[in-house]
């Protein structure tokens, strides 16, 4: 699902650009406007959605996730903790919500310094995990988040 900016909404900020991993998110210089400059090439992180202040990039769904005719937009609440996929189906008559956890470290929260790690145990290297793996997803404060460690409820219609 290649992502799209809606012109109307973006305002040349470079959050996309600054966090796409494929470069392929850059700034018209005489709109001043983000826009996707090789939609095929698009690795489908999402990091670009998730990163912009002002939602104003959105996905193309595929067939298999929505059916034609959909919109997907995907919101991130840093003060619950979730970020949500909501797809509009084309009746306009059913939405479909699906909420997760952030189990990332918090934006703006310094990236760890690598060098100043020290290095990893014969017991790390020997483990299928990633180094400091739990450490770096906020698995080692307790274990993974969940919607209800968030203060968050079920809700009826959501899709989890």
């Amino acid at each position: 699902m290649p992502t799209f900016v809606y012109m109307t909404r973006c305002d040349g900020c470079g959050e996309c650009v600054d966090i796409c991993p494929s470069d392929i998110m850059h700034i018209d210089k005489k709109l001043r406007r983000a826009y996707n400059i090789e939609p095929n090439m698009c690795w489908e992180c999402y990091s670009c959605v998730k990163a912009c202040p002002h939602q104003a990039i959105d996905v193309r769904g595929y067939a298999d996730f929505a059916p034609l005719g959909h919109s997907v937009r995907v919101i991130r609440d840093e003060e619950k903790g979730t970020i949500a996929w909501r797809i509009k189906f084309r009746n306009g008559k059913k939405d479909m919500e699906l909420l997760a956890p952030i189990t990332t470290k918090p934006w703006g929260s310094a990236t760890p310094k690598l060098a100043d790690e020290p290095a990893p145990s014969k017991e790390m290297r020997d483990s299928q995990l990633l180094f400091n793996e739990p450490k770096y997803i906020r698995m080692d404060e307790g274990g993974l988040h969940t919607l209800e460690s968030n203060g968050l409820e079920i809700k009826k219609g959501v899709q989890y």
